[in-house]
């Protein structure tokens, strides 16, 4: 057994989960790793393996699940935490993943993406956390940049120059389109991260996950992440839908919006495109780039946005498409660049 194994059998014996059944479950792009426990008598929960020491912090989790939950939302309660070591033992919200159930119960793909929209009207009906960071538009364009620093970089082109130098035009375009921060952003708020569960009412039959990276932001941004989904192709007549269903539902001007949320879009569709190439060329993750065809079709859709014809030009000149030739290019080169 490692030194962490032993942690995680300490922990457990704390809890009323040491005689459990351990079973890996799905992880994601961080060092998180996920368990589910299974009891005899059939009960289940969720251990989180969050190591401190490559970077990761429960505390964020447990504060936004907690305001999560305390506006009748559904993310998981805290059963019980080791902050120290990064282990939390969660309610399991089950395996009903929007992205599952919308491939075996296709009929339901309308329904599921209005009830992820009513949960982003509820909840930017309330004030983000005071301690938030703001995702502003100096943070979201150097975000955006790594798609020069990872991804252009990746191609063999130089890349620092260029990168500054879009940072500081797309900077302006955000602050006149997208600079509002009034709500709470989860970040990744889409099909992989959201769990149906329908035996609940309202907005509760929505599970979250995946938002400890929350911060201060535009109310388009988690509507970007749901509909511009890098992992699945969201028909556009279902994008067009729930735009309009969050816009009529909070009574906003749709026009500036629908700016909005074509610059947000550019922004995260940017930002994906560096992370995806990183998580190749730094983390040995080559699998990322496959999805990279899609986020560029997207960015491309943005781009056609009157809000972003300042820049639009720039970017599809500096970067270059996702080809067979260059998506391979980037799986060779698959943890060979150790810092940036």
């Amino acid at each position: 057994m490692t030194e962490r194994d032993n942690l995680i059998e300490t922990f457990l014996n704390t809890t009323e989960w040491p005689t459990a059944k351990r079973g890996n479950l799905a992880g994601d792009a961080s060092n998180r790793r996920y368990e589910r426990l299974t009891m005899q008598n059939g009960n289940t929960a969720v251990l989180m393996d969050a190591p401190p020491d490559k970077g990761e912090d429960i505390t964020p989790f447990v504060a936004i699940a907690e305001f999560l939950s305390a506006k009748g939302l559904s993310a998981p309660a805290i059963i019980a935490q080791d902050q120290t070591h990064g282990f939390l033992l969660l309610e399991d919200l089950g395996d009903a993943i929007f992205a599952r159930v919308m491939e075996t119960q296709p009929n339901l793909e309308h329904t599921l993406y209005e009830a992820a929209i009513d949960v982003l009207v509820d909840l930017h009906r309330s004030a983000p956390p005071a301690d938030l960071p703001p995702y502003d538009q100096t943070t979201m364009s150097q975000m955006a940049a790594h798609a020069w620093r990872w991804y252009r970089r990746g191609a063999g082109l130089q890349y620092e120059q260029q990168a500054i130098a879009f940072e500081h035009a797309f900077a302006e375009v955000l602050s006149q389109y997208a600079a509002e921060t009034s709500v709470l952003i989860q970040r990744d708020y889409h099909a992989e991260n959201l769990i149906w569960l329908p035996e609940r009412n309202g907005v509760a039959r929505v599970g979250l996950l995946d938002f400890q990276d929350a911060m201060a932001g535009h109310p388009a941004y988690d509507l970007v992440s749901l509909l511009q989904d890098a992992r699945r192709d969201v028909p556009e007549n279902i994008e067009r839908d729930m735009i309009q269903r969050y816009v009529t539902q909070t009574c906003t001007p749709h026009d500036a919006f629908d700016a909005a949320y074509h610059v947000l879009g550019a922004q995260r569709n940017l930002r994906i495109i560096g992370v995806f190439a990183r998580l190749s060329l730094h983390f040995g993750k080559p699998h990322y780039v496959d999805f990279l065809p899609r986020v560029w079709g997207y960015l491309e859709r943005d781009l056609a946005h009157p809000a972003l014809s300042t820049v639009a030009d720039r970017i599809l000149s500096d970067l270059p498409k996702p080809t067979a030739d260059l998506m391979q290019r980037l799986k060779d080169q698959c943890a060979t660049i150790p810092t940036l």
